[in-house]
């Protein structure tokens, strides 16, 4: 249990005290408690970063963002853990990111859209669990929680 926790708490790089924030927040919204923690860590912005290529790594993108070279609808987004929504349009400022994004050949997720040619992507919709391409089991980490209290 507290493994699979911790593998998606790396994966994301997110802390203790904010990973449990983002499971009580799942655990109030309708649906799968385990699909939506990982639709939350998904909309991140700095994993919607990551996902349209824009960086190689998610600490990349994190830095990035934290460096206000990333622009959500044209407003400098400097907040890693910033929640995405469909509809946003997600830019890029940055030099190194426009050549990386050129060169991606990586798939992106189907709820984006990306134009490399601009470096700018969408997010079309929510995410669905099928479309997280993660080898974990989420019930583990509600059970964690669960018996947490």
């Amino acid at each position: 249990m507290i493994r699979e926790k911790q593998k998606v708490r790396r994966i994301y790089g997110v802390m203790e005290k904010q990973f449990k924030t983002y499971y009580k927040h799942a655990a109030r919204m309708k649906g799968v408690t385990g699909d939506n923690l990982l639709q939350i860590l998904e909309s991140r912005l700095d994993n919607v970063v990551y996902r349209m290529g824009f960086a190689s790594t998610r600490s990349e993108a994190r830095q990035l963002v934290s460096h206000k070279a990333i622009l959500v609808n044209g407003q400098k987004v400097n907040i890693p853990s910033y929640n995405c929504l469909p509809g946003e349009t997600i830019a890029s400022t940055s030099n190194p990111v426009i050549e990386n994004c050129k060169t991606f050949g990586g798939a992106v997720p189907s709820h984006l859209t990306v134009d490399t040619s601009k470096t700018t992507g969408k997010i079309e919709r929510v995410i669905t669990r099928s479309q997280i391409a993660l080898t974990v089991n989420e019930l583990l980490i509600i059970e964690f929680y669960s018996r947490k209290g």
